[in-house]
């Protein structure tokens, strides 16, 4: 039987795969810095659509003049968020207020709050600190983290009693490290898109027709080389610096490949077909998204799914994850030890052979 909150719970995870999808179809479409202000756009409420409105937009913000669909498309990504945040600040709440009946998560929605708390925080750096990489890529993470959690909360709140089998402990392991592997994949993700290196190469599987082309990693990856101040809309790096962390994305997403498949063929063995099929569907779609971008030159509708599908294998993981702390482990034989005979005094009796 599902636990009181758990409604809200599965409200709030849905709203923030709306939110995600929202933010990736913000970056994509450049319109990160459609408002140049935060919370408001341009001193106001809502994007400025009369001529008075934009005239005074304009005396405030010479240099940043009004794009009227970016501007949207930010702030309707903001308004979405600033929901979530209000639900998930409810569910804050109920926890507390909850948190004697047995069975109430408290940490978890305490965390989330904090967590939506430091979401706010990056948003404003994302648009005052124009869109430095670092803070959109941290921006970004933040995003799948809140997704992942609200998930976790939903699962743990749907009250399922599961009856399965004991379970190694490597499966345990492995299932971990598959996730942390997609989290670091996820980042690598954010910093190409931070760093708008997407389409650094054109064709597949070779890049600029070489196994391995010219590449700049010591700027690629150098945290301290992107100076806060400037406007990174577009990105600052040179060719080939992009196609370092392009490249590196495509090897993360195969060491990450083959993680997974690993995780799968362990828990098919293991008599979890199902979690297996799921986690073999969502990589497939991901890889095919993935592909797609390179060849078909970053169409939106299939840059926006790529993000979603990150997320899904981001979220099955957590499941798998979920699923498998709630079985027992597999408990290791120990060996015959020696032990006292009762009816003789200070004799060990040994196991015969």
């Amino acid at each position: 039987m599902a636990k009181p909150g758990y409604r809200l719970a599965v409200i709030a995870t849905l709203l923030a795969v709306v939110v995600v999808l929202l933010g990736a179809y913000t970056r994509l479409t450049h319109a990160g810095l459609g408002c140049p202000d935060w919370p408001g756009c341009y001193g106001f409420l809502a994007v400025p659509m009369s001529e008075q409105a934009q005239s005074l937009a304009a005396l405030r913000f010479p240099d940043a003049p009004v794009e009227v669909r970016k501007g949207w498309n930010e702030m309707v990504h903001r308004y979405f968020a600033g929901a979530l945040g209000l639900v998930i600040l409810g569910l804050a709440v109920q926890a507390v207020r909850r948190r004697s009946l047995p069975g109430q998560p408290l940490k978890l929605p305490l965390l989330l709050l904090a967590v939506v708390i430091a979401q706010a925080a990056f948003g404003m750096w994302t648009v005052t600190l124009q869109l430095w990489p670092q803070v959109v890529t941290a921006h970004l993470l933040g995003g799948f983290a809140t997704l992942s959690l609200l998930f976790l909360l939903s699962l743990r709140l749907s009250g399922r009693q599961l009856s399965v089998a004991p379970m190694p402990g490597r499966l345990r392991t492995l299932a971990m490290v598959s996730m942390l592997a997609v989290v670091l994949q996820v980042a690598l993700g954010g910093w190409v898109s931070s760093n708008y290196a997407a389409v650094a190469c054109t064709d597949f599987p070779t890049c600029h027709g070489e196994w391995w082309p010219d590449m700049d990693f010591a700027n690629a990856f150098n945290l301290t080389h992107h100076d806060i101040g400037p406007n990174y809309l577009g990105g600052l790096l040179y060719g080939e610096a992009r196609t370092a962390i392009h490249l590196t994305h495509r090897l993360g997403a195969l060491a990450v490949t083959l993680i997974l498949l690993t995780l799968a063929w362990q828990l098919w063995r293991n008599g979890l077909p199902r979690l297996a099929a799921l986690l073999l569907a969502a990589l497939a779609l991901q890889v095919s998204l993935g592909i797609s971008n390179v060849l078909l030159n970053l169409p939106l509708a299939v840059a926006v799914a790529h993000n979603g599908g990150g997320a899904l294998l981001l979220l099955v993981t957590v499941l798998i994850n979920h699923r498998l702390r709630l079985t027992p482990i597999v408990a290791t034989a120990a060996a015959p030890q020696p032990h006292l005979n009762s009816n003789t005094t200070g004799r060990l009796d040994l196991p015969r052979a």
